[in-house]
């Protein structure tokens, strides 16, 4: 297993896996997979992962902004999806600890996720690397014609 920087090339792979993750219904609000530039002016430039098992692409992790002010400097949303073939196997662990010890020696103080209730894997996830919950938004947006929560999560540095 190998974790490495994000590079254009690997968008086909990390589209295919993001694609696994919105036909679960419980991953995102999107519906639809980006072009690789909306998916590049999203996240920030650092802190953006893969892993490679026997070379082959099998978790992504990017950072995205929650403010453009300059006081929310270190504040920022974590994304994370496994292929569904590489799931259950401790890789997602591996990899959202990895960007938490990136994040920090980009200056980022706070690392911030919004996941589906139901999405019980992922909160569990973040929770084993020091998430704590700090809320729910209720009803906070719908997709497919059903209105969703979102457990709201935070690690501090």
């Amino acid at each position: 297993m190998e974790i490495r920087r994000i590079n254009k090339e690997d968008y086909t792979s990390i589209a295919q896996i993001y694609k696994e993750g919105l036909a679960t219904g419980i991953a995102s609000f999107e519906t639809e997979i980006p072009t690789w530039e909306k998916w590049n002016n999203k996240f920030l430039p650092d802190c953006r992962f893969v892993v490679l098992v026997d070379e082959e692409i099998a978790a992504w992790c990017a950072l995205s902004a929650v403010s453009k002010r300059y006081v929310y400097r270190g504040v920022a949303e974590n994304t994370i999806y496994v292929a569904s073939k590489f799931q259950h196997k401790g890789i997602g662990k591996i990899l959202l600890l990895h960007l938490i010890d990136e994040s920090e020696k980009h200056g980022f103080w706070t690392l911030q996720a919004g996941i589906f209730p139901q999405n019980k894997p992922s909160i569990h996830l973040h929770e084993s690397c020091g998430f704590r919950i700090i809320g729910i938004r209720e009803r906070i947006g719908v997709r497919d014609g059903i209105w969703y929560d979102n457990v709201i999560l935070e690690r501090r540095a």
